[in-house]
Protein backbone atom coordinates (compact mmCIF):
# COMPACT_ATOMS: atom_id res chain seq x y z
CA UNK A 1 0.00 0.00 0.00
CA UNK A 2 1.49 3.68 -0.64
CA UNK A 3 0.30 6.78 0.68
CA UNK A 4 -0.38 9.88 -1.18
CA UNK A 5 2.79 12.44 -0.02
CA UNK A 6 1.22 15.85 0.49
CA UNK A 7 4.57 17.30 1.56
CA UNK A 8 5.78 16.43 -1.89
CA UNK A 9 3.84 19.51 -3.23
CA UNK A 10 2.80 22.13 -0.39
CA UNK A 11 5.46 21.72 2.25
CA UNK A 12 3.95 23.97 4.17
CA UNK A 13 0.91 22.37 4.81
CA UNK A 14 0.99 21.76 8.67
CA UNK A 15 -2.02 19.54 9.06
CA UNK A 16 -4.29 17.15 6.64
CA UNK A 17 -7.74 15.08 6.81
CA UNK A 18 -7.03 11.19 5.65
CA UNK A 19 -8.44 7.84 6.73
CA UNK A 20 -6.54 5.15 8.83
CA UNK A 21 -5.44 2.05 6.43
CA UNK A 22 -3.35 0.16 8.83
CA UNK A 23 -3.40 0.09 12.23
CA UNK A 24 0.69 -1.47 13.34
CA UNK A 25 1.68 -2.17 16.55
CA UNK A 26 4.21 0.91 16.35
CA UNK A 27 1.49 3.02 14.74
CA UNK A 28 -0.52 4.16 11.74
CA UNK A 29 -0.54 4.17 8.09
CA UNK A 30 -2.69 6.49 6.76
CA UNK A 31 -3.99 6.70 3.06
CA UNK A 32 -2.77 10.71 2.81
CA UNK A 33 -0.25 12.36 5.15
CA UNK A 34 1.72 15.88 5.57
CA UNK A 35 4.26 14.35 7.26
CA UNK A 36 8.18 13.06 5.92
CA UNK A 37 9.50 10.52 6.26
CA UNK A 38 13.13 10.35 7.45
CA UNK A 39 15.30 9.91 5.37
CA UNK A 40 17.96 11.64 2.81
CA UNK A 41 19.83 12.90 5.63
CA UNK A 42 16.43 14.81 6.89
CA UNK A 43 14.51 13.82 10.06
CA UNK A 44 10.86 12.41 10.00
CA UNK A 45 7.71 14.34 10.97
CA UNK A 46 6.42 14.83 14.46
CA UNK A 47 3.58 16.22 15.99
CA UNK A 48 -0.25 14.75 16.77
CA UNK A 49 -3.32 12.35 15.29
CA UNK A 50 -6.37 12.78 16.20
CA UNK A 51 -10.42 12.20 16.03
CA UNK A 52 -13.15 12.59 18.34
CA UNK A 53 -12.10 9.14 20.26
CA UNK A 54 -8.14 9.10 19.71
CA UNK A 55 -5.43 11.16 20.39
CA UNK A 56 -1.83 10.23 19.93
CA UNK A 57 1.70 11.60 19.42
CA UNK A 58 3.78 11.22 16.41
CA UNK A 59 7.02 10.58 17.68
CA UNK A 60 8.48 10.26 14.35
CA UNK A 61 7.82 9.42 10.38
CA UNK A 62 9.69 6.78 8.58
CA UNK A 63 9.92 4.26 5.45
CA UNK A 64 8.10 1.18 5.67
CA UNK A 65 6.99 -2.05 3.58
CA UNK A 66 4.13 -1.15 4.59
CA UNK A 67 3.55 2.85 3.54
CA UNK A 68 4.36 5.70 5.16
CA UNK A 69 5.04 4.60 9.18
CA UNK A 70 3.55 7.28 11.87
CA UNK A 71 5.38 6.28 14.79
CA UNK A 72 2.62 7.21 17.94
CA UNK A 73 2.76 7.38 21.56
CA UNK A 74 0.65 8.73 24.34
CA UNK A 75 -2.23 7.12 23.48
CA UNK A 76 -6.15 7.82 24.21
CA UNK A 77 -8.79 6.08 22.68
CA UNK A 78 -8.55 3.41 20.14
CA UNK A 79 -8.59 3.13 16.49
CA UNK A 80 -9.30 1.36 13.43
CA UNK A 81 -8.32 0.97 10.19
CA UNK A 82 -10.95 2.95 8.11
CA UNK A 83 -11.14 5.74 10.99
CA UNK A 84 -10.98 9.28 9.72
CA UNK A 85 -8.52 11.19 11.61
CA UNK A 86 -6.86 14.66 11.31
CA UNK A 87 -2.90 15.01 11.08
CA UNK A 88 -1.11 18.45 12.59
CA UNK A 89 2.58 18.47 12.26
CA UNK A 90 4.86 20.05 14.57
CA UNK A 91 5.29 23.28 12.36
CA UNK A 92 7.91 24.94 14.00
CA UNK A 93 10.15 22.06 13.92
CA UNK A 94 9.87 21.14 10.11
CA UNK A 95 9.93 24.89 9.36
CA UNK A 96 13.47 24.97 10.67
CA UNK A 97 14.22 21.84 8.83
CA UNK A 98 12.92 22.96 5.65
CA UNK A 99 15.09 25.82 5.93
CA UNK A 100 18.36 23.96 7.04
CA UNK A 101 17.69 21.94 4.15
CA UNK A 102 17.61 24.34 1.76
CA UNK A 103 21.26 26.30 3.18
CA UNK A 104 23.04 22.86 3.38
CA UNK A 105 22.10 22.61 -0.55
CA UNK A 106 23.64 26.22 -1.14
CA UNK A 107 26.71 25.04 1.04
CA UNK A 108 27.17 22.36 -1.22
CA UNK A 109 27.05 24.77 -4.09
CA UNK A 110 29.74 26.57 -2.94
CA UNK A 111 32.05 23.82 -1.32
CA UNK A 112 34.41 22.30 -4.15
CA UNK A 113 33.96 18.77 -3.22
CA UNK A 114 32.19 15.66 -3.17
CA UNK A 115 29.56 15.36 -0.65
CA UNK A 116 30.14 11.60 1.28
CA UNK A 117 27.61 12.68 4.20
CA UNK A 118 25.64 14.50 6.00
CA UNK A 119 22.73 15.71 8.81
CA UNK A 120 19.41 18.29 8.96
CA UNK A 121 18.88 19.42 12.24
CA UNK A 122 16.81 21.75 13.56
CA UNK A 123 19.81 23.89 15.50
CA UNK A 124 22.94 22.32 13.62
CA UNK A 125 23.23 20.51 10.54
CA UNK A 126 26.00 19.45 8.60
CA UNK A 127 27.74 18.32 5.13
CA UNK A 128 31.13 16.40 4.50
CA UNK A 129 33.32 16.85 1.46
CA UNK A 130 35.52 15.15 -0.08
CA UNK A 131 38.44 18.33 -0.33
CA UNK A 132 41.98 17.28 -1.17
CA UNK A 133 44.35 20.25 -0.13
CA UNK A 134 43.97 22.56 2.66
CA UNK A 135 40.08 22.87 4.28
CA UNK A 136 37.97 26.06 3.42
CA UNK A 137 37.97 29.02 5.68
CA UNK A 138 34.52 29.54 7.40
CA UNK A 139 34.01 32.99 7.56
CA UNK A 140 34.59 33.11 3.96
CA UNK A 141 32.01 30.39 3.67
CA UNK A 142 29.36 32.18 5.51
CA UNK A 143 29.95 35.42 3.79
CA UNK A 144 29.01 33.17 -0.04
CA UNK A 145 26.11 31.28 1.94
CA UNK A 146 24.77 34.91 3.12
CA UNK A 147 25.17 36.55 0.18
CA UNK A 148 22.90 34.04 -1.79
CA UNK A 149 20.34 34.20 1.25
CA UNK A 150 19.96 37.35 0.99
CA UNK A 151 19.42 37.91 -2.60
CA UNK A 152 16.49 35.83 -2.13
CA UNK A 153 16.75 32.99 -4.20
CA UNK A 154 13.72 31.35 -5.70
CA UNK A 155 13.62 27.84 -4.81
CA UNK A 156 11.66 25.82 -6.85
CA UNK A 157 11.26 21.78 -7.57
CA UNK A 158 10.90 19.95 -11.21
CA UNK A 159 10.99 16.53 -12.34
CA UNK A 160 13.42 15.02 -14.87
CA UNK A 161 12.90 11.44 -16.28
CA UNK A 162 15.02 8.40 -14.45
CA UNK A 163 17.07 8.17 -17.87
CA UNK A 164 17.93 11.75 -17.80
CA UNK A 165 19.40 11.65 -14.65
CA UNK A 166 21.39 8.51 -15.71
CA UNK A 167 22.54 10.46 -18.36
CA UNK A 168 23.52 13.15 -16.45
CA UNK A 169 25.46 11.82 -13.23
CA UNK A 170 27.50 15.04 -12.73
CA UNK A 171 23.52 16.37 -11.40
CA UNK A 172 24.39 13.63 -7.89
CA UNK A 173 26.28 15.88 -5.75
CA UNK A 174 25.70 13.46 -2.72
CA UNK A 175 27.61 10.40 -2.68
CA UNK A 176 25.93 8.72 0.58
CA UNK A 177 22.86 9.35 -0.79
CA UNK A 178 20.57 7.46 -3.24
CA UNK A 179 18.64 10.15 -5.39
CA UNK A 180 14.86 9.04 -5.50
CA UNK A 181 14.39 6.89 -7.94
CA UNK A 182 12.67 3.76 -8.77
CA UNK A 183 8.75 5.80 -10.10
CA UNK A 184 10.09 6.56 -13.44
CA UNK A 185 10.57 10.52 -12.15
CA UNK A 186 13.04 12.26 -10.60
CA UNK A 187 12.33 15.20 -8.35
CA UNK A 188 14.90 18.03 -8.66
CA UNK A 189 15.41 21.11 -6.76
CA UNK A 190 16.84 24.27 -8.17
CA UNK A 191 18.09 27.50 -6.51
CA UNK A 192 18.18 30.90 -8.82
CA UNK A 193 19.01 30.24 -12.74
CA UNK A 194 22.76 28.26 -11.56
CA UNK A 195 23.24 28.35 -7.89
CA UNK A 196 21.70 24.59 -7.09
CA UNK A 197 20.63 22.29 -9.10
CA UNK A 198 20.70 18.25 -8.11
CA UNK A 199 17.95 15.69 -7.19
CA UNK A 200 16.58 15.85 -3.87
CA UNK A 201 13.20 14.27 -1.98
CA UNK A 202 13.10 16.60 1.15
CA UNK A 203 11.18 19.85 2.03
CA UNK A 204 12.47 23.13 1.36
CA UNK A 205 11.66 27.18 1.53
CA UNK A 206 9.82 28.83 -1.14
CA UNK A 207 13.21 31.19 -1.69
CA UNK A 208 16.30 31.57 0.04
CA UNK A 209 16.16 34.64 2.14
CA UNK A 210 13.10 32.59 3.87
CA UNK A 211 16.56 30.76 5.45
CA UNK A 212 17.63 33.55 7.46
CA UNK A 213 20.83 35.00 9.42
CA UNK A 214 22.88 31.48 9.41
CA UNK A 215 26.64 30.66 9.67
CA UNK A 216 29.47 28.14 9.02
CA UNK A 217 30.27 27.05 12.67
CA UNK A 218 33.35 24.50 12.32
CA UNK A 219 34.82 22.81 9.83
CA UNK A 220 36.38 19.55 11.30
CA UNK A 221 38.90 17.35 9.77
CA UNK A 222 37.29 13.61 9.50
CA UNK A 223 39.83 12.10 7.61
CA UNK A 224 42.83 12.93 5.25
CA UNK A 225 40.45 14.37 2.38
CA UNK A 226 37.40 14.76 4.32
CA UNK A 227 35.89 17.65 5.99
CA UNK A 228 33.10 18.46 7.74
CA UNK A 229 31.54 21.74 7.64
CA UNK A 230 28.71 22.72 10.35
CA UNK A 231 25.95 24.82 9.94
CA UNK A 232 24.12 26.54 12.64
CA UNK A 233 21.94 29.82 13.05
CA UNK A 234 23.13 33.12 13.65
CA UNK A 235 20.92 34.51 16.15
Amino acid sequence: MTSTEIFRSDPYLSSNEATVVAVLEEGLILDKTVCYPEGGGQPGDMGRIANNTFEADVTNTIKSTDGILHLIDNKLGSISAGDDVKTDIDWERRYSLMRMHTALHILCSIVDGAVTGGSVGVQKSRLDFDIPGERPDKESLTQQLMEIVDRNYPVVSSWISDQELQENPDLIRTMSVKPPTGTGQVRMIRIGDAIDFQPCGGTHVKSTGEIGKIKVSKIENKGKQNRRINLTWDN
